[in-house]
């Protein structure tokens, strides 16, 4: 028996409102909250949160000494279109160069890394 469930993943960073608005052109959905606390209600019923942490220092990808400490993989239909749609939105691209896996890792515009997965 569980003793808990998941109910929100909360991503640190410099501003809030800026990174859920970046998730809300990737996932779609409607931002929700001011100043140090943001929330994306995405399709589905899943929720992401947005934290204000001053001094943020974006992880590090990949990296032995500097932790990613954890990433988002999200699932695509169109690998080429999604990297089209998430570099517009201010991603940035990390691992992208081999053309025959089914993922490709990039940061978002605060620096977390995450995966679009073809699914």
């Amino acid at each position: 028996m569980a003793l808990a469930r998941l109910d929100v993943v909360v991503l640190d960073c410099p501003d809030p409102r800026a990174l859920a608005g970046f998730y809300a052109g990737v996932l779609g959905g409607t931002v929700e909250g001011e100043d140090d606390w943001v929330d994306l209600k995405a399709p589905g019923g899943l929720q992401l949160a947005f934290q204000a942490a001053p001094g943020f220092v974006p992880p590090q990808w990949p990296s032995s000494g500097h932790s990613q400490q954890f990433h988002l993989d999200l699932a695509v239909d169109d690998l080429d279109a999604a990297e089209k749609g998430v570099l517009e939105l201010g991603a940035r691209p990390l691992d992208t160069e081999d053309r025959s896996r089914s993922f490709r890792v990039y940061a978002d515009p605060a620096g977390h890394p995450f995966c679009l997965c073809a699914c």
